[in-house]
């Protein structure tokens, strides 16, 4: 015995099926300019961050908070769409952010679990942080305050390492392998830009003091 083409059972499951993925849909639709919205805000924050604004900074980062809790909560009944990626871009760009503002700033550094996101896009944030702490040490040396760089510069070692000790296949962390490398990468450049300016510093220095034993002996 087998299915006789009985139109009723065909209609019965494409119903089903069709309910299941209106519902999966609709949640996608609302949660995808949600997680757009958190990459905007996280964005706009960095930025205020590096212009020292840090209550313009903190206002975009909670609002990309609320944006992100609920893509979160829209799609909690649907790994399928939960996972996809998007929303891990999302929380790895809020994590980013966070961690920048932390990092800059001098705040503890907040753990994944108080930011609601899962580890591996906390991990993948904090790698890219460190694009975002060359900038601020950057403009440190262009200030002339090389001591405050050599510090920023460390915490950059400190990140390195830590990010480095996750050594696990691409699928539990994606995309970190690359991110590290990249870090590391960006960490050198630093170290080199830096090196460079306090090289540049005490020969301006010892060019002041020979000048002026020389302006002394006349």
């Amino acid at each position: 015995m087998g299915w006789k083409g009985n139109d009723m059972e065909l209609e019965d499951i494409g119903g089903k099926i069709r309910a299941s993925l209106d519902a999966k849909n609709k949640a996608r639709e609302i949660a995808l300019p949600k997680a757009r919205q958190v990459i905007r805000s996280c964005s706009v924050a960095i930025r205020a961050v590096h212009r020292e604004k840090y209550e313009e900074a903190t206002k975009h980062l909670d609002e990309a908070k609320a944006h992100l809790v609920e893509a979160q909560n829209v799609l909690k009944d649907y790994p399928q769409i939960y996972f996809a990626g998007f929303l891990q871009d999302a929380e790895k760009e809020y994590s980013e952010g966070r961690t920048t503002f932390a990092l800059v700033t001098g705040a503890p550094l907040p753990e994944p679990d108080e930011l609601g996101i899962g580890y591996p896009p906390y991990l993948s944030g904090l790698g890219e942080a460190m694009g975002e702490l060359r900038r601020h040490i950057l403009d440190i040396i262009r200030r002339g305050k090389l001591t405050e760089g050599e510090r920023f510069l460390t915490i950059m070692d400190d990140v390195y390492y830590f990010l480095i000790s996750f050594d696990y296949p691409d699928a539990l962390t994606p995309g970190l392998r690359r991110i590290t490398d990249l870090a590391r990468s960006v960490m050198e450049k630093t170290r080199g830009d830096l090196t460079t300016a306090m090289r540049q510093h005490d020969l301006r220095n010892a060019m002041d003091r020979l000048e002026g034993k020389l302006s002394a002996s006349r």
